[in-house]
């Protein structure tokens, strides 16, 4: 079984249809894209409710942002299905 990374992407007009962009990170945060199927996985819902708890809906990137490590991010979205 292969592992599928999230790609990161620098500008907003790189990111392909049917995918969107998250920041992740505790201190420093890093751009991520990934595939909006996400949405409908649990494991991705979980994190999601978690930024909504430390965040709202005011994200201070601009964009939706998941706290939690880059390493736990990875790991987890690699669990998921495309």
């Amino acid at each position: 079984m292969a592992i599928r990374m999230p790609r990161i992407i620098k500008k907003s007009s790189d990111i392909p249809k049917g995918h969107f962009a998250v920041y992740v990170g505790e201190k420093q945060k890093k751009r991520f894209v990934i595939p909006i199927s996400f949405l409908s996985e649990p494991l991705f819902q979980d994190l999601l409710n978690q930024a909504e708890e430390e965040f709202g809906f005011d994200h201070p990137m601009g964009g939706v942002t998941i706290p939690c490590t880059e390493d736990l991010f990875i790991n987890l979205t690699s669990r998921l299905r495309k």
